[in-house]
């Protein structure tokens, strides 16, 4: 690398420009698509797409909230508005508007359009509708409020920047002191962030990607980013502080803390790469952003991070003069350079206390986290809200007028499709008297707002062979009510209503949907979590040549997932949350979070156990002492580890100020789990740990050494 440095250099700033330029564009690429191979209501919504040419991400629903709905002539002129915004969309065709009181009126126009389309085409329906005299009209459904959402998600990643660049800059400083080194993480992140958002731009044309990624790359990208530069500048300078020479110096760094990067930095991978294996789209696509985070941040390390290095040299690592002025001047400047004497700093002295009672301090730091994650009892999913967003685009604000004059379920109802099993079979009298039955059954539901059916082109196919029903429930598509009632349409309604042989009825639409989402995460989910266990093992096996020591870092980070479980139960379901902070409260979380959290939480709290261990690792092979070992390691890492947590949690907290609810409990379930991990699990549990284990902790029998290939560890 330092030969080809010039080369290298040019190569990144390539990368940032055109992953700059990639990034202006990528909104229009991005949308929340919610698809579940394999089910009932994804063969509903292929139905409805290639029979009926009605796709439900690309439908608009045109509230009108009129003075007097009543009045001769009202409703038809507002119809001849709906067909005029029909015409605005490729395939659109507008159905004929219901009247939900005396007040509103609605309709839809349905199209082929997939949601990204229909998304970017919302303006031109809204424009094309205009005002009616005497009342308002309002354009939502999912591709409007994503168009309106696209605004406010690009202004909560700037308001999420401008918390979590200020505060890394402030522990940059206080760790680096005034110093051009300051810049190094800076030039590291923006390399890493605009890199990684090339590539989602890239794989967006390939795949549906979630409006998620963008913030998620933004703020989460950041974090790792300066948290890998940041530790390989530290170890730098103490190389350099050793009189070795610059190259000498980055080569040792990158042995050491390089080498560390790239462990921690394939841990994360690694976890964030099984969620490719996923069986849901939405999931896997959440998978790549964040995959790709890692995976830049490591070649980075490998590659730009040395060149960094080697450019700055001595002269561009040490502290400023200035500060040295100010010290002698007495100006109160920190002093945040670690002890000359590792074995006499704070660090080492919290170590050696734990040494002498590691089960006082096993038990406290354990109690605390158990404490943590008992709420996790109380954890309800739900397969997404439109409460959890601002009210105040207009989209929004038609959606709460439909809701409030039919039902919360009016934006994502229940879809039936009977299937008469050929053209013209939902025809025959025996199939009708079956659909009859099914709605009389349906309105006797008490889950069941209101059903739509009738002998129109909306609700029969041109060649007869499909119907569908179209059900508003009073509950949001999300919520446990509309999933029980989607689960009693399945097994009691749609069996009591005696279709007749050669045909069926089918259940999809927003409930269906939702329910088969979370049923079918939460079936792979445990096999996700077998495969990161079991990967991440091996991995830490072979990193820190140790049988015990990857087992203990496995376990403790399962004890810090689900306290970070519980904390979203405390913070959101328990209102503790919208107390203290002004966040959202609501009885569920959102089914892809904690799946998304213990994919990555398990490889970032993994980075923090590796920085520690392979510095304690170091000093186990200096002195062949435990005690000092663990000292020595946790004196020498402990502040930096601090530092490099604390830039996670503001960069977290980023993502915690947005006003997008899934930004929210993702931003404060990671914050929680990295906090809980850098202090109570990295400063008080494993030193205790490795104080009980002894020198077990350090034992590498042949034959694993073999497996892994790397040196034995014989007990000594």
């Amino acid at each position: 690398m330092l030969r080809l440095r010039w080369p290298i250099v040019a190569f990144w700033a390539v990368v940032v420009v055109a992953g700059v330029a990639a990034s202006t564009r990528l909104s229009r690429l991005e949308t929340n698509v919610f698809t579940v191979p394999g089910t009932d209501s994804e063969r509903v919504r292929t139905i409805l797409d290639r029979y009926f040419g009605d796709r439900s991400d690309g439908e608009y629903i045109v509230v009108f909230d009129m003075r007097d709905t009543r009045r001769p002539g009202v409703v038809a002129a507002l119809q001849r508005r709906v067909d005029r915004a029909a015409a605005a969309v490729p395939s659109g065709r507008a159905t004929t508007l219901r009247v939900a009181n005396a007040h509103v009126v609605y309709g839809d126009i349905v199209s082929r359009l997939k949601l990204a389309d229909a998304k970017n085409r919302a303006q031109a329906v809204y424009d094309a509708v205009g005002q009616p005299p005497g009342g308002r009209a309002y354009v939502t459904g999912a591709a409007s409020i994503q168009h309106d959402l696209d605004p406010i998600f690009k202004h909560d990643v700037l308001h999420g920047e401008a918390i979590a660049v200020p505060v890394a800059l402030a522990v940059l400083l206080a760790v680096l002191g005034l110093s051009f080194a300051v810049t190094i993480p800076l030039l590291f992140a923006a390399s890493t962030i605009f890199g990684t958002l090339g590539l989602v731009y890239l794989a967006a044309h390939a795949v549906t990607m979630p409006t998620y990624v963008n913030n998620l790359v933004y703020l989460v990208g950041l974090g790792i980013a300066v948290d890998y530069s940041l530790l390989i500048v530290y170890r730098f300078r103490e190389e350099l502080a050793t009189g070795a020479a610059t190259a000498d110096a980055v080569m040792r760094t990158m042995e050491t803390a390089g080498r560390a990067v790239v462990f921690s930095g394939g841990t994360v991978a690694i976890g964030l790469a099984l969620l490719l294996a996923m069986p849901l789209p939405f999931i896997r696509a959440i998978g790549i952003g964040g995959f790709l985070i890692p995976v830049v941040s490591i070649a980075a390390a490998v590659t730009l991070q040395p060149v960094l290095l080697s450019l700055y040299g001595r002269r561009g690592a040490r502290r400023a003069r200035v500060a040295e002025r100010l010290r002698r001047a007495g100006v109160p400047l920190r002093r945040l350079a670690r002890s000359d004497d590792a074995e006499r700093g704070a660090w080492a002295r919290l170590a050696r206390s734990i040494m002498r009672r590691p089960f006082l301090y096993l038990g406290a730091g354990g109690a605390l986290l158990v404490a943590a994650a008992v709420p996790l009892y109380a954890l309800q999913l739900t397969p997404g809200s439109a409460e959890g967003i601002p009210r105040r685009p207009q989209a929004v604000r038609g959606f709460d007028v439909l809701r409030a004059a039919v039902g919360p379920g009016a934006l994502s109802p229940e879809q039936i499709v009977v299937d008469g099993g050929r053209p013209g079979g939902v025809l025959r009298p025996a199939v009708q008297r079956s659909i009859r039955r099914l709605v009389s059954l349906l309105e006797l539901d008490p889950e069941v707002a209101a059903v739509f059916f009738g002998p129109g082109e909306r609700f029969v196919d041109p060649t007869g062979r499909y119907a569908q029903l179209l059900v508003p429930t009073r509950h949001e598509y999300g919520e446990e009510a509309s999933q029980r009632l989607s689960s009693r349409i399945r097994r009691e309604l749609i069996p009591a209503a005696g279709f007749p042989p050669g045909s069926r009825a089918l259940a999809g639409g927003g409930p269906s949907l939702g329910a088969d989402f979370l049923r079918q995460s939460y079936s792979s989910f445990p096999w996700l979590v077998l495969a990161v266990l079991g990967l991440t093992y091996v991995l830490l096996l072979r990193a820190f040549r140790s049988l015990l020591l990857p087992l203990k870092a496995v376990v403790l980070n399962l004890l810090s997932v689900a306290a970070a479980y519980g904390m979203l139960v405390v913070a959101f379901r328990w209102g503790v949350g919208k107390h203290l902070l002004g966040l959202y409260q609501f009885s569920q979380i959102e089914g892809w979070i904690p799946i998304f959290m213990f994919a990555m939480l398990f490889g970032l709290s993994m980075d923090y156990e590796v920085f520690l261990v392979t510095r304690m690792r170091e000093a186990w092979e200096e002195t062949r002492d435990n005690g000092r070992a663990v000292a020595q390691g946790l004196e020498r890492t402990g502040r930096i580890v601090t530092a490099a947590a604390a830039i996670m949690v503001a960069a977290f907290s980023g993502l915690l100020a947005g006003r997008i609810a899934g930004f929210q409990e993702f931003g404060l379930g990671l914050g929680a789990a990295i906090l809980a991990d850098a202090t109570i699990v990295r400063v008080l549990l494993v030193p205790s740990l490795m104080a009980i284990m002894g020198r077990y902790n350090w034992w590498l029998p042949s034959g694993a050494a073999r497996l892994v290939r790397v040196a034995p560890s014989p007990l000594r």
